[in-house]
């Protein structure tokens, strides 16, 4: 064996050559084997899932055609979530936490996540207790459905909570399930009550409870947060308002419609791409909301009370008071935005503890002015959102005014004055832990809830934001003060403060239409609001 090795030596000593060529082989073959074991591990899970799927898709044909073998039609609709993380202030220990938690839902692959995993197996009695009320069991037709809003079906994973959260999340005021798999959404119930007794298949993912019946649903009211919108359809329901004075003027396209529908007039007011569809009897209305027609003063509903021709369940309004609903298309009144032509002559600091509405106040006041905001920080996600001013230095002078958390004498006297927003403590805390581990737009789980990571969040955040605010209140120059609570109440008179502050003239148009596109993409919205009131054990 020795004199072999040494009779290999001394032929590579005269081949140096030869000898590099297959140390570079060897190494070559080893990376071939490395990437193909890598393609292979990460196309496994992939390619279970893929199985999981096209067996799900097979067992979802082939309960549809057993279902229209029944005269059964299956409305499907999947809704897509996306989960993002924020990561910017806080220690070091609820940076690891974070991506601990992401890993953990990476490793889960279902997209209802940990938060909905550990709500699995609730009773219908806990559903009912402040998210949602059970109503009854109801009678569904597949040529008229009982609830007509968006739908979707799981045939391995339904629960009670799971059809709640997802109709919740879209502001439906109603939740139903249907033969186990089933859920339907919308903000009234189009249908006759059937027997409870009628309702009794259990949810496929949920042993415990019941998910309908045949040709049953199994219906929740859900207790929405208040600005949680109502829909019909695509359509937001906006409330009953009296007739406008000059109702040419106000609502300039106006078209008779033959039993008369929400449908109708909706579809109808969106080919004309307009942002309103306002039923009046057998009139559809169509327009964008101006001083003329501003749904500032909302009426009582029962004053819309006037059943529609063509839909016994809708109501349509009458001569004197007008239903109205927000179609999808977009307001471009107030779209446009850019920097400032001239460096701003001083720097404005929008100031708020994280988790008070610094971003949506961002967004309205760009919708509203036309020009980006910056900010202290740097976030690619916000940039990536529309916040353009995020790339550009905080001093650039081209934004209309500086997104900043910062606290201290040194840091804001840097600033030549403020508009300082201020939310209620607990809620601004909820809101950034909410971020911190579910994203600007997304949710804690519950396990960070009910574990160590809220106290001492709790223990460490809630002197910031007290000495937060007291710092900018001792030491910053010009501050106008904003209660998040106000701006949410009463958004035209507040965003018009906010405005003046800024010196700039906005027309009431422009107000008008920042009002119709107040939420933008960053909105926590439907039941999970509700889900979590979680005791703050830190001391």
């Amino acid at each position: 064996m020795a004199k072999t090795l040494l009779k290999i030596q001394r032929y590579f000593r005269r081949k140096p050559v030869r000898f590099f060529s297959l140390i570079l082989l060897y190494l070559t073959a080893g990376s071939l084997v490395f990437l193909h074991s890598g393609f292979i591990n990460d196309s496994g899970p992939g390619g279970r899932g893929s199985q999981e799927a096209v067996a799900a898709s097979e067992k979802g044909n082939s309960r549809t055609s057993a279902s229209h073998a029944r005269g059964l039609g299956i409305v499907s609709r999947v809704f897509k979530e996306t989960h993002r993380s924020g990561r910017r202030y806080g220690p070091p220990w609820m940076k690891r936490k974070s991506q601990e938690g992401q890993e953990a839902e990476t490793r889960g692959g279902d997209y209802t996540s940990n938060w909905n995993r550990a709500l699995k197996g609730r009773n219908a009695k806990e559903a009912e207790d402040g998210r949602a009320k059970y109503f009854g069991c109801y009678v569904d037709d597949t040529l008229k459905r009982a609830l007509r809003g968006v739908s979707f079906f799981d045939y391995k994973k339904m629960t009670v909570f799971r059809c709640q959260d997802n109709c919740a999340e879209r502001g439906y005021m109603f939740a139903g399930l249907e033969f186990g798999a089933e859920c339907y959404c919308s903000h009234k119930i189009q249908a006759p009550n059937a027997s409870e007794s009628e309702c009794n298949m259990e949810c496929k993912g949920e042993k415990s409870n019941i998910c309908g019946g045949a040709n049953r649903l199994s219906i929740y009211r859900l207790e929405l947060s208040q600005e949680s919108a109502r829909r019909y359809g695509s359509a937001i329901f906006k409330g009953c308002f009296h007739r406008p004075d000059n109702v040419t003027l106000a609502l300039p396209f106006s078209a008779v419609i033959l039993n008369m529908s929400v449908d109708k007039c909706v579809d109808i007011c969106t080919e004309r791409e307009k942002s309103l569809a306002v039923l009046a009897g057998d009139w559809c209305h169509c327009g964008f909301p101006t001083p003329f027609f501003s749904l500032h003063e909302l009426e009582d509903e029962d004053m819309c009370l006037h059943r529609c021709q063509g839909e016994e369940f809708e109501s349509c309004g009458n001569d004197e008071y007008f239903v109205v609903y927000q179609t999808q298309v977009q307001d471009n009144r107030c779209m446009d935005r850019h920097f400032l032509q001239n460096r701003a002559k001083q720097l404005v600091a929008l100031a708020s503890f994280p988790g008070a509405g610094n971003t949506w106040a961002r967004h309205l006041i760009e919708l509203a002015t036309g020009f980006y905001t910056g900010s202290y920080y740097f976030d690619g996600y916000l940039y990536n959102k529309g916040f353009k001013g995020e790339r550009d230095h905080w001093r650039s002078g081209r934004t209309i005014c500086i997104k900043t958390h910062e606290s201290g004498r040194k840091e804001i006297e840097s600033f030549d004055s403020s508009i300082l927003m201020i939310r209620n403590p607990y809620k601004a805390l909820m809101a950034e832990f909410n971020r911190k581990y579910g994203g600007h737009i997304g949710f804690a789980s519950q396990a960070h809830w009910k574990g160590k990571e809220w106290p001492e969040f709790v223990k460490n955040y809630a002197p910031w934001w007290a000495s937060h605010t007291l710092d900018w209140l001792n030491y910053g120059k010009s501050v106008h003060v904003v209660h998040f609570e106000n701006l949410k109440r009463d958004l035209f008179s507040q965003l018009k403060g906010m405005i003046q502050v800024l010196g700039l003239k906005v027309s009431e148009e422009r107000l008008l239409c920042v009002e119709g596109q107040k939420d933008g993409n960053f909105k926590r919205s439907g039941l999970r609001k509700l889900e979590y009131d979680p005791p703050t054990r830190a001391k």
